[in-house]
């Protein structure tokens, strides 16, 4: 079999397809990636038996995308692949264009999140569920990972019933994660080398520095909880918004309490040694970091939004209202105040985040794989 894994950046291949390039190839598939600039991502081309470039962009009118569906026929017809498996909404909508009229291969599409959802911009929902509608008449397959882009792919019709699964997420390996930060520094050590005080309260958000992540909210929120809470807040992530936060940090006057980390490489041990992790996003999939933070037994806050519900409710984690900063605050110093509290909400956690673990989901997978490729 010759499997193709096509998304708009290396990135996301790094952060979640690693281990379908190692399952399938060790049951002798042949698989491959396709990305921007794949082929400068080591981890990619490590991986993979072959990876590949195609220029388009992560904005979806950008008239690139046209001469990148061209490669991406180019691709396809040179590998003679059996599955091309699409992930983020750019290349899924571009690759699925681009083989529309073939009967080889089969294309399945993993949604990470449809890019219209509950609470969006009401004309931005219309048209791209509209644009979903018309891809999924060029979809084989249809994987959904969360309850209300699941509700939405049934109500809108995206594709019919029979092609739709639900698969929980693109799996986190629960026990790699633990081995990681078990591999850095100590919680004590680590603390130090930021300037945290062993004894205060510590917060983590990691997260892209974009606007739909709202880092405003947590940092207005710390605002109001350091005002009862000794506590520091670490973000960690990078992005076009680090300056618009930084501006606000420092009109706040938490230059000395709140830390931008940038991009790191140790992110499990920053979450083991952080009491709290934070996610106050507006709009998500299913969130990596959240997964993370729940098998680290890190306690999790998160806003009640699509993905993030799904994890956390139940008491496996805290959900605030979106863009409400004196809840975020609120939760933040009940947490961060009371370690008993943690300890219960870290032990729910880890109980859940189970169902979600690398091993669950690729055995779903292999299901979904199977049922396309020998119906």
């Amino acid at each position: 079999m010759k499997l193709l894994q096509v998304t708009t950046i290396p990135e996301t291949i790094e952060a979640f397809l690693l281990p379908f390039a190692q399952r399938y190839r060790a049951r002798g598939w042949k698989v491959d990636a396709a990305a921007r600039n794949a082929s400068s991502n080591e981890a990619c081309r490590a991986a993979f038996d072959a990876v590949h470039n195609v220029n388009w962009s992560r904005n979806p009118l950008d008239p690139t995308n046209l001469r990148a569906a061209q490669q991406v026929r180019a691709i396809v017809a040179a590998g003679n692949y059996d599955l091309v498996h699409v992930h983020t909404p750019v290349a899924s909508f571009v690759t699925r264009y681009a083989l529309r009229r073939l009967a080889k291969p089969k294309v399945l599409y993993t949604a990470h999140g449809f890019h219209f959802y509950a609470g969006g911009n009401a004309f931005k929902n219309a048209v791209y569920r509209n644009l979903e509608k018309v891809a999924g008449r060029w979809t084989d397959g249809l994987v959904v990972m969360n309850g209300e882009d699941q509700r939405a792919a049934i109500t809108h019709r995206i594709v019919p019933a029979e092609k739709l699964t639900f698969v929980p997420g693109i799996g986190v390996d629960i026990d790699q994660m633990l081995s990681n930060a078990a591999k850095g520094p100590g919680r004590e050590q680590l603390r130090a080398s930021l300037g945290v005080p062993q004894d205060e309260a510590l917060f983590i958000m990691v997260a892209e520095f974009i606007e739909r992540k709202r880092h405003v909210d947590a940092v207005r929120a710390f605002a109001q909880a350091a005002e009862k809470l000794r506590a520091h807040l670490l973000l960690v992530g990078a992005g076009p918004e680090s300056a618009r936060v930084q501006a606000l940090i420092e009109e706040l006057g938490l230059g000395s309490r709140v830390h931008l980390l940038g991009y790191r490489r140790d992110v499990p041990s920053l979450i083991a040694a952080s009491d709290v992790l934070i996610l106050v996003s507006s709009q998500e999939g299913l969130p990596r970091s959240i997964m993370e933070g729940m098998a680290l037994g890190t306690p999790v806050i998160g806003t009640a939004i699509r993905g993030v519900t799904d994890l956390l409710d139940e008491g496996a984690g805290r959900l605030v209202p979106l863009g409400d900063t004196g809840a975020i605050a609120t939760a933040m110093v009940e947490l961060g105040a009371d370690s008993a509290l943690r300890a219960r909400v870290a032990d729910a956690a880890r109980q859940r985040v189970v169902r979600y673990s690398t091993a669950e989901v690729m055995n779903a997978y292999d299901v979904v794989y199977a049922e396309l490729l020998h119906p």
